[in-house]
């Protein structure tokens, strides 16, 4: 007889145990990995009393690397890139070969607003500590160059004395909150959000418990659609509920850089008055489930994209505010996209005058020189753009044309030309440890070729087509919403050298054409090719648009051989 056959048992199969991302309500609150360890062993305000006490007077050898490279950037300071150290290497070197022994210091300005005599305060410290240097920044803040660290309690003293602070200008924090240049004044504002601003200035910036934060957290506040809301970590984006009349509507887990991802609504509608209790609440949801383990992966995007904006909404109502939000309809949205650039007339009868620098590069003799013509104009109040560019309020009608020549001497025009208007540039290889590229003096150039060889054209433009340069994948110059993105990299020429250049981004948009720019396949463009590619692909949309048709929507339907 032969043997029965033994059945083999089965194998329950291994689950693979999921690995757990850091997120403290959790339970892992052991941190994964140097960064959250440096902020675990000290609170990274705590930073400021040893740079008043310690390394201002010792200077900068005295400074702990896990201050330099880490918690100083809680108070908007980072070591700006050794001069001569070019592109190509920018991935190759250690930290400290990288970093030079001077700093790049942000001036936290929300919504961008300020008085003729902060901006007199900015130029002087511009003058007399950062070499004549200021940069305005697509976040409404000012950047200087060139600070020395024994300068800075008395930079700190100068901010300080006239309103102004750099707390929580960079860093795992709330950062710099986005409001509308034109807030109070605007005809075609729904509510003005600048309460709330206040509001959660007053009540939570540079409080330790939202200091400690994943990764940044950027906050957009406006009553109309002029902030970039879409690309938030947090956004309160203005409009008319058909019961309860005017207020806000809630966007979470908006971002770009390498993952780029457009920011979901909640459904909610929130009343100007519950905004500071509702950002609390989501900058709170952040802190305590946002993912901690890859700092890759730990903003809230991330988030949000795992858990959908239902579980998120429901996370937010049930374990944090403890009530119910109300629902309410999404914000219409404009034709054209808000810039502030022109002469405009106010609610109370005078004038509002946005002015275009190329890419918000000014210098300290500049704002000074700003500040006494808004003077001379009757106007007391300045503002910055999300779109770094300069508005002057309450300019009496008389004042106008008078205040545009001003400007226009010192380079700021009123009446800008597309290119002029709708450039864009990030730091760039001149002073960022980051980047593979220039951009600023790049953005220059490629405005002041633009204007010459497309003077015939110029008339033709509705809208200006916006041309964003960024030195590195980052997109701290929001490349994917441009109409032409230029991501900077390495690039090899026809002749098989590496050079500068940069990989192409078109149609990209926010608004109407709220997406990310379409990415060519393997199409790149050296720093040499770029004014003649940007005048290729301009002209060629002028030559096959349909009437009334945006860059955006064409690019979306033209031949690939057409946008190269």
């Amino acid at each position: 007889m032969s043997s029965p056959t033994r059945e083999t048992p089965a194998r329950t199969p291994r689950v693979k145990q999921k690995r757990g991302e850091g997120q403290w309500a959790l339970g892992y609150r052991e941190p994964l990995n140097p960064n959250e360890r440096s902020k675990k062993d000290d609170n990274p305000l705590n930073v400021r009393a040893r740079i008043e006490n310690i390394y201002a007077h010792r200077g900068f050898d005295s400074i702990d690397p896990g201050d330099l490279r880490g918690r100083f950037r809680w108070f908007g300071l980072y070591t700006q890139r050794k001069p001569g150290i070019d592109g190509g290497r920018t991935a190759t070197l250690e930290p400290e070969e990288l970093d030079d022994r001077y700093f790049m210091l942000r001036v936290r300005l929300d919504g961008g607003a300020l008085t003729t005599g902060q901006l007199a305060v900015l130029a002087e410290i511009s003058q007399t500590h950062a070499r004549d240097t200021a940069d305005i920044t697509d976040r409404q803040n000012i950047q200087y160059h060139w600070i020395q660290v024994e300068d800075v309690p008395t930079i700190w003293a100068k901010l300080e004395n006239a309103g102004m602070t750099t707390m929580e200008a960079c860093g795992d924090s709330p950062r710099v909150i986005l409001g509308s240049p034109v807030a109070g004044i605007a005809a075609d504002e729904i509510i003005d959000g600048t309460p709330a601003i206040d509001e959660i200035k007053r009540r939570y910036i540079g409080d330790p418990r939202y200091s400690n934060l994943p990764r940044k957290f950027k906050t957009a506040i406006s009553g109309q659609q002029d902030v970039a809301h879409e690309i938030h970590d947090i956004a309160f984006v203005g409009v008319n509920h058909p019961e309860h009349g005017p207020g806000f509507d809630l966007w979470v887990g908006g971002g770009l850089s390498t993952n780029p991802m457009i920011g979901q609504r909640l459904g909610a509608w929130v009343p100007l008055d519950e905004v500071p209790d509702v950002w609390e609440g989501v900058i709170s949801v952040f802190r305590d489930y946002g993912y901690r383990r890859l700092r890759a992966r730990a903003r809230i995007k991330f988030l949000v994209k795992d858990w959908g904006a239902a579980k998120f909404r429901q996370v937010l109502e049930d374990e944090y505010l403890k009530r119910k939000l109300t629902d309410g309809p999404a914000p219409e949205v404009p034709a054209t996209q808000i810039d502030h650039v022109g002469v405009h007339p106010q609610t109370d009868g005078r004038f509002y005058v946005g002015a275009a620098p190329i890419a918000g590069r000014v210098s300290g003799a500049t704002l000074l020189a700003v500040a006494k013509a808004a003077e001379r104009a009757g106007s007391n109040r300045v503002r910055l753009t999300p779109q770094q560019k300069l508005v002057v309020l309450d300019v009496p009608e008389a004042e106008i044309g008078g205040l545009k020549t001003e400007l226009a001497d010192l380079g700021l025009q009123v009446e800008p030309s597309p290119w002029r208007r709708g450039i864009m540039a990030c730091t760039g290889l001149e002073y960022c440890k980051l980047a593979i590229v220039e951009t600023k003096a790049r953005a220059i150039q490629l405005v002041d070729e633009l204007e010459k060889r497309l003077a015939d054209i110029q008339a033709e433009f509705d809208n200006p087509v916006t041309v964003h340069l960024n030195g590195c994948p980052n997109s701290c110059a929001r490349i994917q919403t441009a109409d032409i993105g230029l991501k900077g990299q390495i690039v090899t020429d026809e002749d098989g050298k590496q050079v500068e250049g940069f990989q192409v981004h078109l149609g990209g948009g926010l608004g109407l054409d709220a997406g990310f720019g379409r990415k060519l396949r393997g199409h790149k463009v050296t720093a040499s090719e770029l004014t003649a590619y940007v005048e290729r692909v301009v002209r060629a949309y002028l030559a096959g648009r349909d009437p009334g048709e945006r860059f955006a929507q064409w690019v979306t339907r033209a031949e690939e051989g057409v946008l190269q």
